[in-house]
């Protein structure tokens, strides 16, 4: 005698609905990760410069010799590098540590 065994699994038209949800989840949420890039660079920036003037005050008191150059603070090991994440260059103006007027953002 010839039985069927009943058969689990998704059929083509599940598999269909579920691929179809996934993708109009991803066509959501990628214009939202792009839209917030730049407020990210944006507080990556002013984090960069706080450090920064912590690090200038470190200095500060390490050496008791103010400076107009944050190359020295690159040199001397306090900071990594003179460019925020973003590529936008950093300068000290007046004993504060500020985003360089005029620096762009780095792909000069």
């Amino acid at each position: 005698m010839f039985t069927i065994k009943s058969q689990k699994g998704f059929t083509l038209i599940e598999m269909m609905i579920v691929l179809l949800i996934i993708s109009v989840l991803v066509l959501i949420a990628i214009p939202n990760v792009t839209k917030h890039s730049s407020t990210i660079d944006q507080k990556g920036c002013e984090a960069f410069i706080k450090m920064a003037q912590g690090q200038l005050q470190a200095y500060l008191l390490d050496h008791k010799d103010p400076i107009n150059d944050i190359s020295v603070l690159v040199t001397n090991g306090y900071l990594p590098d003179n460019k925020c994440p973003d590529g936008t260059s950093v300068a000290i103006e007046d004993g504060k540590v500020v985003a360089a007027p005029n620096a762009g953002n780095g792909n000069n």
